[in-house]
């Protein structure tokens, strides 16, 4: 809600008193996220997270050198950011070859679920997924819940981040995710309000760890 300017001539003046460009959502200030950091606080909050992961890395490592593959990651990790970024979602965090994202009222209002949903279709346009032949596979979950969103580590390292079973699902979505597909729950279909009027291809499955199975409404771009 404040006005802090990141670029000249305020941003670096701005900058000596802590008011910057917070790394994980860059379209914010730093400055209000301080207390979280300093108290390690949080909140449980219906928020909704978009795991997306690289299928078949394995293979694509095996078959380019490491510095080749090392600038695939990169272009990966840079496309991702500036769409997430642009959907007012928080990067949590790199993991190998797949990006976590967390969407959160604060920065969303009601629409963190189909600014999911929206960034997901976005990241396999980025990726080439509307054609034949995309550089960086994609599989992505997409779910909505309630979660610990806020800060968590140790002294020496401090993360803000989201915990719970909503993240664990989501994690477990974009594993079971094939090449191209956004596997999105009932509730984030729900909650996004985007119900195309021609119905998506759904399926109930079993994910590892999970005692009842989770249904899920399958999205692709057609090349």
């Amino acid at each position: 809600m404040c006005y802090s300017p990141f670029g000249p001539p305020a941003g670096p003046v701005l900058r000596l008193i802590g008011k910057g460009r917070w790394p994980s959502s860059p379209k914010y200030c730093a400055w209000c996220f301080k207390d979280l950091y300093r108290s390690r606080a949080g909140a449980e909050i219906e928020s909704t997270l978009l795991f997306a992961d690289i299928r078949g890395s394995t293979a694509l490592g095996e078959s380019m050198d490491p510095l080749s593959f090392r600038a695939l990651v990169d272009r990966f990790y840079q496309e991702a950011t500036a769409i997430l970024v642009d959907h007012d979602a928080i990067v949590d965090k790199y993991v190998g070859d797949e990006v976590i994202a967390i969407f959160i009222p604060a920065l969303t209002g009601t629409n963190h679920a189909r600014q999911a949903v929206d960034s997901a279709r976005e990241l396999l346009r980025a990726t080439g997924h509307d054609t034949d032949a995309p550089w960086a596979p994609l599989g992505i979950g997409v779910n909505t819940g309630r979660a610990y969103v806020g800060v968590v580590g140790t002294a020496e390292h401090l993360e803000f981040t989201a915990l719970g079973d909503a993240v664990n699902v989501t994690a477990r979505l974009a594993s079971a995710a094939g090449r191209g597909e956004i596997l999105i729950t009932e509730e984030a279909m729900q909650a996004s309000g985007d119900l195309p009027s021609a119905p998506l291809e759904r399926r109930r499955l079993e994910l590892r760890g999970k005692s009842a199975q989770i249904n899920v409404h399958v999205l692709t771009l057609a090349p």
